[in-house]
């Protein structure tokens, strides 16, 4: 089986806001077509948006800051579910990606407030802890796309079996914490320990963030293989943002880890 025929007959990548059924929708002949040179183009504009505002929070700090930080963040959200619906029953929303062009603003913008404002309260804690994940994951999106480029690393049926199964239970886990820590004001020690256990749960999340990005990779270039409408450009885009910036505040909980 082809990689790309083991991405259709399972219709997701390893990314929660990815599916790469709707990546084989071919435009039409007076329509634009996906390019990979413009998907690279709306994923600079994206990050640039969420530099931009992650910098505004950091140096305005203050109760507005905060409000504005969490209004950003449910926007961020809101943005997520109105282009990718929910990814598990997507019966209930569906992904609808014509919005992405819209959206995808909305959520760098939104999470660059957010991420502002973790990173800050982090860096007051850890001084140049914030320097050093923001070139960890640099590095590290470079050397997966290096990989990538070259044939090192190609998504196949159970690379992306893998995948999915793992980012699966990490996003079960945190939210089976979320709950936890409702109910009893503490979240799940393996999550927050800094010892040899937490450690080792955080660089295994890490993995698994920066291994999406290769399936990321793979589909955005499905997309202009297969002459998809010019908005899936901003599609991938905002899920190749989206896995960069959990790559970063998996590095960024990992660096404070081993920093304690």
């Amino acid at each position: 089986m082809s990689k790309h025929a083991a991405l259709d007959r399972f219709g997701r990548s390893g990314n929660p806001l990815i599916r790469s059924d709707l990546f084989n929708q071919t435009a039409l002949d007076n329509e634009d077509v996906t390019t990979l040179d413009g998907a690279v183009n709306k994923t600079a504009i994206l990050l640039g948006l969420t530099v931009s505002t992650a910098a505004i929070s950091w140096n305005f700090q203050g109760p507005t800051m905060g409000l504005i930080s969490g209004i950003g963040m449910f926007a961020a959200v809101i943005a997520s579910l109105a282009t990718y619906g929910l990814w598990i029953f997507r019966w209930i929303i569906k992904p609808t990606p014509h919005r992405a062009p819209y959206t995808a603003p909305i959520y760098a913008v939104g999470m660059g407030f957010a991420i502002g404002l973790i990173s800050e309260q982090m860096e007051s804690l850890f001084p140049g802890i914030v320097i050093q994940a923001v070139s960890l994951t640099f590095f590290v999106a470079a050397s997966l796309l290096l990989l990538y480029k070259t044939g090192v690393i190609r998504p196949d049926q159970n690379f992306l079996l893998i995948m999915v199964s793992a980012t699966l239970g990490i996003f079960f886990t945190y939210i089976a914490s979320f709950i936890y820590a409702m109910v009893t004001g503490s979240s799940f020690s393996i999550i927050t320990d800094t010892g040899l256990m937490g450690i080792g749960f955080s660089l295994l999340v890490v993995a698994i963030a920066a291994l999406n990005l290769v399936l990321d990779f793979d589909i955005i270039e499905q997309a202009a293989e297969n002459r998809t409408p010019k908005y899936m450009e901003w599609f991938g885009a905002m899920a190749l943002v989206a896995t960069l910036i959990w790559l970063y505040l998996e590095i960024l909980r990992l660096l404070a880890k081993l920093r304690s």
